[in-house]
This record gives structure tokens, C-alpha cells and sequence, in this order.
């Protein structure tokens, strides 16, 4: 085999080797790397949803924190009805049933693109909120780590980037540990602090940091940004109907079952959670989260608190796997329908979507520097999108059921329909509550992103007709008149020269004169070397070498109109990479400037320098 060059073997270094084609079905997730790789959104997400509501109550006092358990129990309603109504989604989708797909299907191209264009913002925000949320546990134990915020997050996006172009089956493996240690932990502190509260033990405990009570009125208002702000209990559920295909056969079960327990884990530790932090008077702060608090008076200072913020760290960071998983996979269908850019189509050497993947990671990271890493500036970005895209594909459920008119069909749609109404309602309340936190950036975003998608169609159905073969007529054989840029007489040139009478009888070299002696001593010796190739010289009196070229390259053009005109450049392959920068680009200029001119070929005839 060949050695490779420098990046190839970085590239091997990060990525791995490459796996064949034909082993794609090897990389599927059984039941439980899948609840590790596809549910861990939904399931980090526990960990800052009582926190967020708490945030918002306290706002009205201390006493207003008693409301935090029945918003509790009401988002877990919703949520067992949204994630009942998304396991018939993955049985009726066994391909993937994510919102885009079902809603194109369904309710048609604009709804199926806002669909999309909420996922994508959702699935960056998703990176963004489980990153800075997962830093934030790792400084409320750590507190002095707390001014390196933004460092940590873009360095665990990058973990993760690189973890995710591994491929499927080692993020599988990379995440499931975290995912378990998360949920043993977190049902360990449950049942611990339970026991405390029935013993009687409790010990109300003290924040890192001064807790944020301004005694607001409690309005209605208050109550429904508290509401809005809890639904992040929720995001990540529609992972697994989106991620069907990647499961082991049989596929639609095994993800139904998966979006079941991960449903049942998450009501328990969220409903859990949120009775806790009022049996241990827990109060939001802005130094320490409330699960931090809550573990230390459980635990104390023990190693259980520390293993409790680990696993919750962990698994925060390793909750934007879910978008990794889904983020270049809706990419790539999107890609396929020709909505973006076709590169996000292909799969990188690990079977996984290579280009999706590195995008992801440039967007989230982004979103972190802009907003310093701060989980609570994040939040009121992130449920717009999530709550679109449920109530989408409810919809779009609601519609194929009244179409297909099969066994149950009215009971069906009874199902879907109710989520749809719950999740538009709670979009409506979201959407009204977190506007002027900063949730118009998304509103605006949804739009321009389809706008986006909507050229990016229009673009390649233009190439598209274009290219097509349909209509086409043969034409006559044009003259094809061949250039070669030369800057002296040596083998490269000569090579070039022999390359370039084979192309066609009209073969030219071109000289730009801007040093005289250079030029006599030229001539000289073109009898010899020139091959018969004709030497064209061109005056530059200010000494430029593109300017005189590419005005001949234009006289030619225009004394032929319509017939072919090659550029053949002499190009040096020196024997090390960094060898390069020994070498003018000139060749990489004239191709540049060449690009867009029609019925112009730039090729290069290499001469490899040896070691």
C-alpha cells in the first residue's frame, strides 16, 4: 500500500480506520447502548428542569416553591401523553419517523421545512444547554473552575465531535457507562433523600451563593413561565422515533420499548428531583445547582455527593450525543431532497455523517461563546424548536390515520390528536412567555432557515435542468486550442509540452516578458526544447505575469467563440508536504481565475520531485 501523507494520517489518528460498507449493519445499537445514545437528552435533562422552574417561582417568594410539585406533575402528564403518542409514531414509521418526515409526508413541503429548521436549531441548542448545563454541575463542586467556563464547554464539544466521527457503535460505547451511572446514581439519591424525609432527618441546606428572591406578585404570568421554563423536562423524547433505523431488528420495537423506559426513568427522577428540593428547602442560586444542593444534603460532602455531580456532569456533556445522533442524519435527508448542500449526504469513513457531525460542533460552539456558557441565557432559546417539531409530526400523525382509514384508525388519531393539542398549547405558552427573553432570535431563525432550504432546492432543480440530457442535441467537434503557461525551460515544462501536442494540433506555449535577457536566452534554447510547440511571448512593462495571460486567454476566446480553449500548467509535487512553501502558487492562481470562464479547461500535468 501507499504511505500516506501527513493529514491522512492525522485523519487515521482521530477518526480510526475506515470500515467497509458492507459492516454498516454491525454498527446497529441494541436496547441498551440505544437508551444511552438516543435517550440521554431526555434523561439529563432532569437535572436542570426543577431548577428552572424553581428559578422562576422564587421570583414571588419562598412560599411560592410549593407550586413547583403540581407543574411537576403536570409536565410528566404531557409527557407520558407526547411520549405515548411517539411510539406510534415509531411503529408507523419503522424507517424513521422523525417531524420532517412524517410532516412531509403528511401536511406537505413548507410545514415538513419548519419541522426541520426546528430540529436543526433545537438539536445545536441541545449541545449547547446539556454542555454548559454538565460545566455548571462540574463547577458547583468545583467552584474555582468557575471563571474557565467557556474553555470546558468547547473542550467537551470537542470530545465529543471526535468521539461521534469514531462512529456509531464506539459513541455507544463511550456513552452508555455515563448514561447508567447517571440514572443509579440520581434513583440512589431519590430513594436516600426519601428516606431522610420520612425519617425525619432532613437538613435544610445552604446554597454556594446569594439566592435571587425579589418578592414579585405571583401572576398568572409568572405561573406559565414557570410552566414553560419546566417543559425542558421534555426535550430529546422525539430522539428515538427519529434514530428507529439504527437500532438492532427488530427495529420498531426495540426503539418503542426504548422510548418507554426512558419515559418511565425520566418522570421518576424529574417528579422525584422537585419533591426533594422542597422537603430540603432548596433555593436556586447562581454559584451551585439545585441538584448540587440537593446531593450535599443528602450526602453531605461525601464521596456519593462527589460521585452524584460526576454522573451528572457526565451525563449532561454526553446528553448532546442525541444531537449527534440525529442532527447529520436529518441533515442527510435533507440533503437527499436536495434542501441543503449535497455534502452532508455522504458518510465519512467510520459510517458516520462526517460533515454533519463537524457542523454541529461549530454551531454549538458558537452558541457557547456568545452566550459565556451560561445554561440560563440558553434556555429560553430552547424550546421553541422542540415544541414545533411535536407539534408537527402529532399533526401530521393525526392527518395519515384519517387517510389510511386501517384497523383502530379513530383511536389512533384520538392519540395523536390529543398531542397535538397539549404541545401546541404549551408551544403557544412558550412561545408567548420566553419571546422577550430572547426567544424571538428562534422565531426568526425557523423562517430564514426555510427561506434557505427553499433556495437551495430552487438551486439544484436550476442545475439540474441544465444537465439533463432530455432535449439535448449532439453538437459538432469544436477546435480545441491548448495553452501551456510557461516561466522558463526546464523538464516540468518540457513534460507539459509533449502532453499538450496530444490534445490537439493547436498547442501553444505562452511567455510573459518582463525580464529581457531572460527572454533572448529563452528563445535560444526553444528550438531545441520547444518541442514544435510555437512559443507565444507576451510584453507586461509593469511587470505583472496574470494580467498579460489572461488577456491573451481572452483575445483566443473571443477569435473562436464557442470552441474550447486548455490552460495546461506545469505543476511541481514537491516530495514533502512542507516542501510547498518553497514554491510560488502560481498554477493555484491561474486555476482560480480561470474557474468561471465558460468553455475554459485548467489542467496540470504533475512532475513529482523526488526525496
Amino acid at each position: 500500500m501507499p504511505e500516506e501523507g501527513l493529514l491522512s494520517q492525522i485523519k487515521r489518528f482521530v477518526v480510526g480506520k475506515p470500515i467497509p460498507s458492507h459492516l454498516a449493519h454491525h454498527e446497529r445499537l441494541s436496547k441498551l447502548t440505544g437508551l444511552a445514545v438516543l435517550s440521554s437528552d431526555a434523561l439529563s435533562s432532569v437535572a436542570y428542569a426543577t431548577e428552572e422552574i424553581v428559578r422562576v417561582l422564587v421570583l414571588a417568594g419562598t412560599a411560592a416553591l410549593s407550586i413547583a410539585s403540581p407543574i411537576a406533575f403536570v409536565i410528566a402528564a404531557i409527557l407520558a401523553i407526547v411520549v405515548f403518542s411517539y411510539r406510534q409514531t415509531i411503529h408507523a414509521y419503522p424507517s424513521g419517523g422523525g417531524a420532517y418526515i412524517v410532516a412531509k409526508e403528511n401536511l406537505g413541503e413548507i410545514p415538513a421545512l419548519i419541522a426541520a429548521a426546528a430540529l436543526l436549531i433545537d438539536y445545536v441548542l441541545t449541545v449547547a444547554v446539556s454542555i454548559a448545563a454538565g460545566v455548571a454541575a462540574l463547577t458547583s463542586a468545583f467552584p474555582q473552575w468557575h471563571v474557565n467556563r467557556v474553555e470546558l464547554t468547547l473542550a467537551f464539544v470537542l470530545l465529543l465531535m471526535v468521539g461521534n466521527l469514531r462512529g456509531i457503535r464506539e459513541s455507544g460505547q463511550i456513552f452508555a457507562v455515563p448514561t447508567y451511572f447517571f440514572i443509579i446514581s440520581t434513583l440512589l439519591l431519590i430513594a436516600v433523600g426519601t428516606w431522610h424525609v420520612v425519617a425525619g432527618s432532613v437538613h435544610p441546606v445552604a446554597a454556594l451563593g446569594p439566592a435571587p428572591v425579589l418578592n414579585e406578585p405571583l401572576t398568572l404570568f409568572l405561573l406559565l413561565t414557570a410552566f414553560s421554563n419546566g417543559c425542558t423536562a421534555m426535550t430529546g423524547v422525539e430522539a428515538v422515533s427519529n434514530g428507529v433505523p439504527a437500532f438492532k431488528p427488530p427495529e420498531s420495537k426495540n426503539a418503542a420499548n426504548t422510548m418507554l423506559t426512558m419515559a418511565v426513568l425520566a418522570i421518576t427522577m424529574f417528579v422525584g428531583i422537585t419533591l426533594l428540593s422542597q422537603s430540603y428547602h432548596v433555593l436556586p442560586s447562581d454559584r451551585e445547582t439545585l441538584v448540587s444542593q440537593l446531593a450535599r444534603g443528602v450526602f453531605g460532602n461525601s464521596i456519593a455527593y462527589y460521585a452524584v455531580q460526576a454522573a451528572t456532569m457526565l451525563i449532561l456533556v454526553l446528553a448532546a450525543n442525541t444531537a449527534y445522533a440525529d442532527f447529520p442524519r436529518l441533515t442527510s435527508i435533507l440533503a437527499r431532497d436536495r434542501y441543503v448542500p449535497r455534502q452532508f449526504m455522504n458518510q465519512g469513513d467510520r459510517l458516520a455523517f462526517s460533515n454533519g457531525i463537524v457542523g454541529l460542533s461549530v454551531f454549538a460552539g458558537i452558541l457557547l461563546v456568545m452566550f459565556g456558557g451560561d445554561t440560563h441565557a440558553l434556555i429560553p432559546l430552547y424550546m421553541i424548536g422542540v415544541f414545533v417539531s411535536f407539534t408537527l409530526s402529532q399533526a401530521g400523525m393525526v392527518v395519515r390515520w384519517r387517510r389510511l382509514r386501517g384497523p383502530r384508525w379513530r383511536s389512533n388519531a384520538m392519540v395523536n390528536g390529543l398531542g397535538a393539542l397539549v404541545t401546541g398549547i404549551v408551544l403557544l405558552v412558550v412561545a408567548t412567555t420566553k419571546t422577550r427573553e430572547g426567544a424571538w432570535i428562534i422565531l426568526l431563525l425557523i423562517p430564514l432557515n426555510v427561506i434557505f432550504f427553499r433556495l437551495t432546492r430552487r438551486h439544484y432543480d436550476e442545475v439540474g435542468a441544465q444537465l439533463s440530457l432530455k432535449g439535448w442535441q449532439p453538437q459538432v467537434r469544436r477546435h480545441n486550442t491548448v495553452l501551456v503557461p510557461i516561466s522558463g525551460l526546464q523538464r516540468a515544462v518540457v513534460q507539459a509540452l509533449d502532453y499538450a501536442k496530444t490534445l490537439s494540433t493547436d498547442a501553444r506555449a505562452v511567455y510573459v516578458n518582463t525580464d529581457a535577457t531572460a527572454t533572448e536566452q529563452l528563445k535560444t534554447q526553444w528550438a531545441e526544447w520547444g518541442e514544435g510547440v510555437p512559443l507565444v511571448v507576451l510584453d507586461s512593462p509593469y511587470r505583472s505575469l496574470m494580467e498579460p495571460l489572461l488577456e491573451y486567454i481572452e483575445q483566443v476566446n473571443a477569435e473562436r467563440p464557442g470552441d474550447y480553449v486548455t490552460i495546461v500548467l506545469p505543476e511541481f509535487v514537491p516530495a514533502r508536504w512542507w516542501h510547498h512553501l518553497f514554491h510560488n502558487q502560481r498554477a493555484l492562481l491561474i486555476k482560480g481565475a480561470l474557474l468561471f470562464k465558460p468553455n475554459t479547461v485548467v489542467t496540470s500535468v504533475p512532475f513529482h520531485l523526488r526525496h
